[in-house]
């Protein structure tokens, strides 16, 4: 180990590097694959893609990826090697010791790591506990990573949920109604924040305040006693009353609640103080499909490239980060996969239309 907390080997040769994408999908997975197969078959060394996130290298579920293989994937959305939410460490007595052992027996020298903080998290507990030679990439659409000040699949997913609006828009001019827009964003609000004033959104609501129902019901009543007809209304998969806890549908692996039913309790609300006709739409899983934008294009062929070139000069042990424009790395440690607030100075911006 460096001073820094980074392992660094430095045998020669090339390398075959495995290559794993976890948790929820998203959009610029595939531009990542494409770029590390391409920088690491220009230098000599192959790449072996691991199906179904960690699950795959615990049943040793494996595919070759080559640079034709993966070249017309740049513009395709989700992951051409699967995922899944698999936790090793739930069951570590079994599922640790078989993930070493296909590591090995795949005769792997590096692993690249594509996910949030749970992937990213198993990602640092197995460089800890074991040395095991990984670099680490950030992704979530949800952009609530302290790693990125923005994360691929997030302009996406933000551009889905505008053009999802903007659709429902002209059923509530049409009917005179109150559209709920249930977006994703279980502990943060970006992606309602962003959204809804690329929108022109009438309210939105977010995890980080919370939800205010007579200020809601007034500045909505206000806008139809001025004429408007119709409202739309964002709200954050996490969003909560004072005092409440967020709805709750079920938790996953990793113990995380699945969020879900904010938007028909505010709905509710509205249609009964405001005695307007309310709808709630519930975007879900639209918002991480599709294919990916340019700028996600763009930023995930650089991570990509940028997490090859790591494992090329045997710089283990690291997770990307990007500031700005600028990509860099640090030691992956739980510590650095801390969940990043919605910065209330776009959301102050946006309230600002909220009269």
């Amino acid at each position: 180990m460096s001073e820094s907390g980074v392992t660094t080997r430095r045998e020669g040769g090339p390398m075959k590097v495995g290559l794993l994408t976890g948790g929820g999908d998203c959009p610029g997975l595939n531009a990542v694959i494409r770029a590390v197969t391409r920088r690491v078959a220009d230098a000599g060394g192959s790449c072996l893609g691991i199906q179904e996130g960690w699950r795959g290298l615990i049943r040793g579920m494996f595919r070759p990826l080559t640079p034709e293989d993966v070249d017309p994937t740049i513009g395709m959305g989700g992951t051409i090697l699967g995922s899944s939410r698999t936790n090793p460490y739930k069951s570590p007595d079994a599922d640790v010791p078989n993930l070493r052992r296909n590591f090995a027996e795949a005769g792997l020298d590096a692993l690249i790591v594509v996910g949030g903080d749970d992937t990213l998290g198993v990602a640092a507990r197995l460089i800890n506990d074991f040395e095991l030679p990984i670099v680490g990439v950030p992704k979530t659409i949800d952009n609530d990573l302290e790693l990125a000040d923005f994360s691929f699949g997030f302009d996406t997913a933000v551009n889905v949920v505008v053009e999802s609006v903007e659709r429902l828009r002209t059923t509530a001019e049409s009917h005179r109604r109150v559209m709920v827009v249930e977006t994703m964003g279980r502990s943060t609000g970006w992606l309602a924040c962003f959204a809804g004033m690329a929108v022109g959104a009438d309210y939105i609501l977010v995890p980080e305040v919370p939800i205010e129902v007579p200020h809601l019901i007034a500045s909505l009543r206000r806008k139809r006693e001025a004429g408007k007809n119709h409202a739309i209304v964002l709200v954050a998969e996490g969003a909560r009353y004072p005092d409440a806890s967020p709805a709750v549908l079920e938790s996953d692996a990793f113990g995380h609640p699945r969020l879900g039913g904010v938007g028909s309790l505010v709905a509710h609300a509205i249609d009964r103080q405001l005695r307007a006709e309310t709808r709630t739409v519930v975007l879900g899983h639209l918002q991480r499909g599709g294919a990916p934008t340019v700028h996600d294009r763009v930023l995930a062929t650089r991570m990509g490239l940028a997490a090859a070139e790591l494992i090329l000069r045997r710089r283990f042990g690291t997770v990307l980060t990007l500031r700005g424009s600028q990509i860099a790395d640090v030691p992956l440690e739980s510590s650095v996969l801390a969940t990043r607030s919605l910065d209330l100075a776009y959301y102050q911006d946006a309230a600002a239309f909220f009269y």
